[in-house]
């Protein structure tokens, strides 16, 4: 929120200026028209420019807001509109209980565009870092239908299995994290320290080196003499990296490669199609027509090369195409999945169907989440295995070698 000062003229055509209080210019102007005032100039307050100058560091640490937020923000709005509360007291009754401060702005600025005579979609269509686009169409199927209660309840369901299943994957990829995280740290330091210290000792003798350990010398010399080219290569190449995943091409492909990574990219395929059909669910029982449903959800399956999958999908079923034979050409779902979606269409009963599917994908996707650990670690066994091998092969044949000779002479 900032202070505006404004210019206008009034029903008698008289000039009265002032401030006022809102998020940007147009709902300043919002506010003038409902209040009979036609604004001729709005301009940011001094004393509000300052304040935005100045405080650019107390914007850049205020808290955001946070998907729980939103997550109890559909079970509280549930609550309050089905006990028949009026949507204005409900979002003000959250707004004074609600300990986030911005999750509190942002609900005082649901309230002032619903004053200024907006609908609560639109008002949430203006905060897209709070409320995805696939939320708003669900919200705006709910004000159409006269069940925005029970949109927000399914709301809720969706967006805590999501919070769920985030969850149970970062638990379960934790311990290889870190583990891999050692063995890089501990391969740095090898390097920097330890065979140097042996290449000394080495070079005490004078004699012939097995290869491998005149390999592992060459790499250590290396690092020691470049380590500070060699961390600003890896942290531009992970820089370079992050855009190029960015860009839409590098999106796509990222979002491809990681349904290939052995293990892990079948969990994420489980996981992605699992959103995407209780999304479809929903968005089918709530009344909406499959080919917008299936527009609204290729938005927000958070993986680019699905969502084209589902678009393809969707532009099938504009050309009059049954959704099995669209879902058989996308070739992401197993054969058992296109026997139900047969089945779906050919009862009628296509949303309980794609949330049976869901939950099946559900199913899969906890079992293999719970496993993972158990499934990464022979993976994490032979890559330490092989690096303690190559150490001591490189590190200690010379010692075997150099004591020989040594019995010898």
């Amino acid at each position: 929120m900032a202070l505006f000062a404004y210019k206008g003229r009034n029903a008698r055509g008289e000039l009265v200026q002032g401030t006022l209080e809102n998020a940007n210019p147009g709902a300043v102007a919002d506010q003038l028209f409902n209040s009979s005032i036609t604004p001729l100039e709005i301009n940011l307050a001094p004393v509000a420019r300052k304040l935005i100058t100045g405080g650019f560091l107390a914007k850049l640490l205020e808290p955001k807001v946070a998907a729980l937020d939103v997550l109890l923000f559909s079970r509280q709005m549930h609550t309050l509109l089905r006990a028949g509360v009026p949507i204005m007291r409900a979002l003000g009754g959250l707004q004074e209980s609600t300990i986030n401060k911005a999750f509190a702005k942002l609900l005082q600025e649901l309230r002032e565009s619903l004053d200024a005579g907006r609908e609560l979609s639109a008002a949430m269509r203006r905060h897209g870092e709070a409320f995805s686009a696939f939320y708003v169409s669900m919200v705006r199927v709910g004000e159409l239908t006269g069940r925005l209660e029970e949109i927000f309840l399914q709301l809720f369901f969706h967006l805590d299995f999501e919070r769920r299943t985030r969850e149970q994957i970062k638990a379960a990829l934790r311990y290889p994290s870190f583990v891999l995280i050692a063995i890089v740290a501990a391969m740095v330091v090898i390097n920097l320290v330890v065979i140097p210290a042996f290449a000394k000792v080495y070079a005490g003798f004078h004699a012939e080196l097995p290869l491998l350990t005149q390999i592992l010398i060459g790499m250590s010399n290396f690092m020691v003499r470049f380590w500070p080219l060699l961390l600003a290569a890896t942290v531009g190449a992970a820089f370079g990296l992050r855009m190029y995943i960015q860009s839409p091409n590098g999106k796509y492909k990222w979002d491809k490669f990681k349904l290939r990574i052995p293990v892990v990219g079948e969990i994420v395929k489980k996981a992605t199609l699992a959103r995407f059909m209780r999304s479809l669910a929903l968005a089918a029982k709530s009344g909406v027509p499959i080919v917008q449903g299936l527009s609204v959800v290729a938005k927000v399956v958070d993986n680019d090369y699905i969502a084209q999958r589902i678009e393809q999908m969707r532009d099938g079923v504009e050309r009059g195409e049954t959704i099995l034979r669209t879902a058989s050409a996308a070739g992401v779902f197993t054969p058992v999945v296109l026997q139900m979606i047969a089945v779906g269409e050919e009862t009628g009963a296509m949303d309980e169907l794609l949330e049976e599917i869901a939950g099946m994908y559900d199913q899969d996707v906890e079992y293999q989440v719970k496993n993972l650990s158990a499934q990464i670690e022979p993976f994490l066994i032979i890559a330490i295995g092989g690096m303690v091998l190559v150490l001591a092969l490189g590190v200690f044949l010379p010692i075997w070698d150099l004591g020989q000779v040594a019995l010898k002479k």
